[in-house]
Parts: structure tokens; C-alpha cells; sequence
């Protein structure tokens, strides 16, 4: 598993860019929105850390197609459902492969870039521990609907129609949870710890429903 764990994270940082384009994709949607908004600062940083939290969906979004594609390509799929380890302790592993690789990056520049949004430091704090808590349930996500779309030949944008809906949640909890930490009436640690519940929820169905759609896209 280990072995496995680091040829995962060398192909997701060496494949298309990895981390670097997933930070680079997170850097454009937020230097974006203050040119669309306006230079009111107030306002800018109301609405950042939800900006943030939209910019590091979509960019967890990007490279999730890729997931079990490049081992389908060379046929070391076949080769690990074939193996007795079970199946789903292998998607886990790639998952958090992935996630080490694309969505610990986002965590770490969250503060960086929530300077452009005029965001407080405890504010920016609850946005990177939020993201570290709610991230990983976004590969979980992803990997079902990798699995669901390995065979097809175009699947990308049916990973991102399957993948955005169901994290939503992720989303609401994750914004809520940075609000209650900067707004005193608003609490923090339910929304914060519905969106850990989430991310345990997930990170047990969505390797096990991948597998299963792994096993029924090789039949």
C-alpha cells in the first residue's frame, strides 16, 4: 500500500501539472472576483472565505477524471483487481494519494491568497482548517464518479456533472463552519464537525462504491 501510495502521489504530481495547476486554477478564480466585485474592502472580506471555498472545489474538480484512467491505459488496473488485496483499500489509497497531491496544495495557499479578499487571520485559519477537514471528502466524491466514467472515452465532464452536486454539502458546511468563526452569534464547531461526519461518511462509501464500479466497467 505504501508502494502504491507513492507511485500515486510521483504520476498525480508529474501528469499534467498536478499540484501546480490545481493552485494556479485556485490563484485565477480569486484574483478574479475583486475585478468583478469592486475594491470595497468590507465586501470583498464578507464574501471571501465562501470565494475560497468555491475556488477549491473547482480546482479539487480538476485531474479527478485522471484518477484511474492512466492505470487503465497501461493495464495496471487488469493487475489490481486481479490482487487479493481488496479493492477498496486500494481506491482509498490512491484517494489519499491524490489528495496529498492536489488538495494539500490548496490548503496550504488558501491563507496566501485569502490576501486578496482582505480576510482576517482567524478567518483565514478557519478557511484552511475547514478545507483540511472537507477536501478530502471531495476526492472520496470524485473517485465514484472516476470510477463510474473509467471506460468512457470523454469522461471528464461527466466526473464534474456527478461530483459537483454531491458536494455541495461540503460546501454549505465548510462556509458555515468560516462564518460561525468570524461572526460571534453564528457558532463554529457544529457546522465544523457535520463536515468531518461527511468526510467519514465518505471516505467509507466512496472507495467501496468505486470499487464496484471499477469491477463492473472491466467486465
Amino acid at each position: 500500500m505504501w508502494a502504491l501510495f507513492m507511485r500515486d502521489l510521483r504520476l498525480s504530481v508529474r501528469a499534467g501539472g498536478g499540484a501546480l495547476i490545481g493552485v494556479l486554477f485556485f490563484l485565477a478564480v480569486v484574483a478574479v472576483i475583486p475585478f468583478g466585485v469592486g475594491p470595497d474592502l468590507n465586501l470583498l472580506a464578507r464574501i471571501g472565505p465562501a470565494i475560497l471555498w468555491i475556488g477549491a472545489l473547482l480546482a479539487a474538480l480538476l485531474g479527478l477524471d485522471r484518477l484511474f484512467q492512466l492505470d487503465r491505459e497501461d493495464g495496471s488496473l487488469d493487475i489490481m483487481l486481479m490482487q487479493e488485496t481488496p479493492m477498496f483499500l486500494t481506491v482509498l489509497v490512491k484517494c489519499l494519494a491524490h489528495w496529498t497531491a492536489t488538495g494539500l496544495p490548496l490548503i496550504v495557499a488558501s491563507p496566501v491568497l485569502g490576501l486578496f479578499m482582505n480576510i482576517s487571520g482567524p478567518a483565514m485559519l478557519a478557511v484552511a482548517a475547514t478545507l483540511l477537514a472537507g477536501t478530502p471528502a471531495i476526492t472520496f466524491i470524485g473517485a465514484v464518479g472516476a470510477g463510474v466514467s473509467v471506460a468512457l472515452p470523454r469522461g471528464g465532464v461527466l466526473v464534474s456533472v456527478l461530483v459537483l452536486p454531491l458536494a455541495i454539502p461540503v460546501l454549505i458546511f465548510g462556509v458555515s463552519a468560516v462564518n460561525g468563526a468570524i461572526q460571534d452569534p453564528a457558532p463554529f464547531l457544529p457546522p465544523f464537525l457535520i463536515l468531518c461526519a461527511i468526510t467519514l461518511f465518505f471516505s467509507v462509501l466512496g472507495p467501496v462504491a468505486a470499487a464496484a464500479a471499477l469491477r463492473a466497467s472491466s467486465d
